[in-house]
């Protein structure tokens, strides 16, 4: 395995569900090895107990070299654990976010008196947003939800024959809809395409179960989702240390 793997945008985010193997031994190494990933600034681990009996575990890790990802997902799979389900994607930009001659226009349209001034305002905007994007430090809620996604590339609904500016319109009442729930629902959408089997990984981090049912409910009749969007299993889970829901699993 190489020493450090660091993709030139971006970092990698792994999901993965595992169930406990019963009399197996290894908890305390899976532990230690999830805490000393996670005691490496940037490096994340949520964990959570999903709901619905999917899988007795849930883990989502997140940094920057790809090479201590893979080592720390083989270190829980070499413990008292079987993969259930497992996705593997990258933080990224959207290639549909407004560009700074879309906001100037938006000024002028409206009639603001000092458009470079407020253009300022945007681009340091933009620039927080934008890294909070590609360098996410995810906060601690009590619900996480994940779900891959693709898009339909079928004769009468391909997203991929659209032209751009059509996709970039769609993708901006989808926007729309999801700034709704800010302060509800954290949202990171992560990339996939070529590198697993779904497009895009969907991140939800909410304290009320019920902000996630709407908003997903909500997206539903936007076009993006009810056209042009097809969905993955969904897990959702309640989280907590997982050193602490190991031990429970495990005793």
């Amino acid at each position: 395995m190489p020493d450090e793997l660091r993709p030139s945008e971006g970092w990698g985010v792994v999901h993965l569900f595992v169930d406990a193997v019963p009399g197996a031994s290894g908890a305390a190494k899976v532990t230690r090895a999830l805490e000393e990933f996670a005691g490496a600034d940037p490096q994340q681990v949520i964990g959570f107990s999903p709901l619905g009996g999917r899988a007795d575990l849930g883990l989502m890790l997140l940094g920057p070299d790809l090479a201590e990802l893979d080592r720390v997902t083989r270190a829980v799979l070499d413990g008292p654990f079987r993969r259930v389900d497992g996705y593997f994607s990258l933080t990224e930009q959207s290639e549909y976010t407004s560009s700074e001659d879309d906001e100037r226009a938006r000024l002028e349209a409206d009639g603001e008196a000092d458009v470079e001034a407020k253009l300022a305002e945007w681009r340091e905007r933009m620039a927080s947003y934008l890294d909070a994007r590609l360098h996410p430090r995810l906060p601690a809620r009590r619900v996480i939800a994940f779900y891959p996604m693709s898009k339909r590339r079928e004769p009468d609904a391909n997203w991929y024959a659209l032209p751009f500016d059509e996709r970039k319109r769609l993708m901006g009442g989808h926007a729309r809809v999801g700034r709704r729930y800010a302060g509800r629902v954290l949202q990171l959408i992560t990339g996939a395409t070529g590198l697993d089997d779904w497009e895009w990984g969907v991140t939800l981090l909410a304290d009320d179960p019920v902000s996630i049912k709407e908003i997903v409910y909500e997206m539903r009749f936007d076009p993006v989702s009810a056209v042009y969007s097809e969905f993955g299993p969904f897990y959702t889970g309640l989280v907590d240390d997982a050193s602490t829901l190991i031990a429970r699993l495990t005793g």
